[in-house]
């Protein structure tokens, strides 16, 4: 059965902060051994569309998750965690 990866967006400029959030999402999600596809937003238009006020953010699923900060590993884990099991109704 194939499954389409998670998609995860990071949006911000390409400040430090934004490249924090990166590699701390991509160690999540090779931590839970999810397929995910993790990309870079920094287009403004774009970010704007999300309604986001502060960088970086954190998008799951085309839902934001977190604005303005860079969770640790483990924090990162639970909401990837929290954004799998609300993203899978065929488990039910």
């Amino acid at each position: 059965m194939a499954t389409n990866p998670l998609q995860i967006k990071i949006l911000g400029a390409g400040c430090s902060n934004c490249e924090k959030l990166y590699e701390t999402t991509r160690k999540a999600v090779q931590s839970l051994g999810v397929e995910a596809e993790v990309t870079k937003v920094t287009d403004y238009p774009e970010i704007m569309k999300y309604g986001v006020m502060q960088t970086p953010a954190l998008v799951i699923a085309e839902r934001v998750v977190l604005t303005g900060r860079v969770p640790s590993v483990a924090d990162m884990t639970s909401l990837l965690a929290t954004a799998l099991a609300e993203s899978a109704p065929g488990d039910r």
